[in-house]
């Protein structure tokens, strides 16, 4: 069984033109780290013409499908009917995208079959973690 789960996404970047243009995204999943989804945006989709990637909660993104979430860098909310919105601050600005909530869910459903919510901390190897910190600490 694989351990990582990665789906393409289409977002809506909300800009100011009356049109959102529509750029590629990906949802990235790894059981080694349980809590944590990503998502990438390629260069040709980007300001700086380089890959961005945004880390943050699996947990943040499901909530967010239900009720708006978020206080730092990234922030999600239900927009409409079956629509998601992401917000992504940083420094140079923000990015707001819209994404399909049915794409989202099936991105979850996945994730959950993989390593259900409220199980990640059993794929945690705490003990081996530790001993790497004490390795490069002497």
């Amino acid at each position: 069984m694989s351990i990582v789960i990665e789906q393409p996404v289409e977002a809506r970047l909300v800009a100011a033109a009356p049109r959102m243009p529509s750029i590629p995204a990906t949802l990235h999943y790894d059981r080694r780290d349980p809590f944590a989804v990503r998502m990438t945006f390629p260069a040709p989709a980007t300001l700086e013409g380089v890959e961005v990637c945004w880390t943050f909660a699996r947990e943040l993104l499901a909530a967010g499908l239900h009720r708006p979430e978020g206080h730092g860098d990234v922030r999600v909310r239900p927009y409409g009917f079956d629509r998601t919105v992401l917000e992504f601050h940083a420094p140079e600005g923000t990015a707001v995208v819209h994404v399909h909530s049915s794409e989202v869910r099936r991105f979850l459903h996945a994730t959950g079959e993989l390593v259900p919510a409220g199980l990640e901390h059993l794929q945690l190897d705490l003990d081996h973690d530790l001993a790497e910190l004490m390795r490069d600490a002497c």
